[in-house]
Formats: C-alpha cells, sequence, structure tokens
C-alpha cells in the first residue's frame, strides 16, 4: 500500500467539506431570511418532520452549553481545535472513503463553528418526531453531516477493519530476521 496520501483525495475531501460548508450556510440563511423561521417558530412539513427554530448553546445534544461571552469563545476555540485536528487527520488519510467521511465531519464543524461566531450559538431547525417521540434534538444540516462522517468512521473501522493488518514492514523484516539466524 502507497504510505502516501493520494493528492486526488484531499481534493475530493476538500471539496466535499466546502460544499458542506456552504450548504450548510445556505440552508441556515433560508431559514432566518426568507422562511422566518425564528419569529414563526414551527413550520409542519409533513406528519413526523417539522422545522422547529432552536438555538443550541453547547455543543452535541447542549453538552458544554456555553452561556457566557468566555464560554462561547472558549467553546469557539476548542471547537476549532477540533476541527483543525479533523483536517489534519484527512491531509495525511490515505484511505478515499475515510477522507470523505472526515470531509464530512470537516465540513459540518465548519459551518457550527461559524454559526456560534456570528449569532453565539449554533441555529438548529430539524425536527424528527414520531407523535411525542424524539429519536434526536433538534438538528441542522451541519449536525447531519457529522454524525454520518462518524458513523461512516466506526463502520469502516469495526466491519472492514485493516485488511493489511501483521502484513506491514516490522512483520516482514523480523521475518527475515528469523530466516538469517536459522541460516546462521
Amino acid at each position: 500500500m502507497n504510505p502516501n496520501p493520494n493528492p486526488k483525495f484531499r481534493l475530493q475531501g476538500l471539496m466535499l467539506a466546502s460544499l458542506v460548508f456552504i450548504a450548510d450556510q445556505i440552508v441556515k440563511y433560508a431559514m432566518l431570511g426568507p422562511l422566518q423561521l425564528k419569529e414563526r417558530g414551527v413550520i409542519h412539513i409533513v406528519s413526523f418532520f417539522d422545522l422547529r427554530y432552536a438555538e443550541n448553546r453547547g455543543v452535541s445534544m447542549s453538552f458544554l452549553t456555553a452561556d457566557s461571552d468566555g464560554e462561547r469563545w472558549a467553546l469557539v476555540a476548542l471547537t476549532a481545535v477540533i476541527a483543525a485536528g479533523v483536517g489534519v487527520w484527512m491531509w495525511r488519510e490515505k484511505l478515499r472513503g475515510d477522507v470523505l467521511a472526515l470531509s464530512l465531519v470537516l465540513g459540518g464543524a465548519l459551518g457550527n463553528i461559524v454559526d456560534r461566531v456570528r449569532y453565539g450559538y449554533v441555529v438548529d431547525y430539524a425536527d424528527l418526531h414520531f407523535g411525542a417521540f424524539r429519536p434526536f434534538y433538534i438538528f441542522n444540516l451541519a449536525d447531519a453531516c457529522i454524525s454520518i462522517g462518524v458513523l461512516i468512521l466506526l463502520a469502516r473501522a469495526f466491519l472492514i477493519g485493516d485488511k493489511d493488518a501483521g502484513r506491514g514492514p516490522d512483520v516482514q523484516e523480523t521475518a527475515s530476521n528469523a530466516d538469517i539466524v536459522e541460516k546462521s
């Protein structure tokens, strides 16, 4: 296997991350601007899905809620560091599927960071529900992309795994050393 990342995969990853980011910002603009979701509160779409305005001042599932300006900027810094780590991982990754999954995470993270910088919170609007049962908190496109990217990474790690495990240069070198010892 080639030890260097494929520049083509990097470009595809950057393009997908950019697409996710731009799409997320366009949808949020539509929610706040033309649809006036903040003022309307709720727009019923179908029996199990509504557009419902929510401000998420924390991270996933409102964990680490930032109620003050200092906490807000600390959360921006923390999520920016995490996004930078995802970006570095994506840049170094060799497998196309992992690059694309990481790009979903990166694009979504950047979309939510921009919200937090601009508004002090993340704009959420997607409300999937079955009667009173809500399998998820109210979320947005960025959240969905982050979740899908993480699920792809987990599925690839647990289901596909590293098919070349145990065949790396260290194992081959050890076998060669054993042959040398036997010949002595």
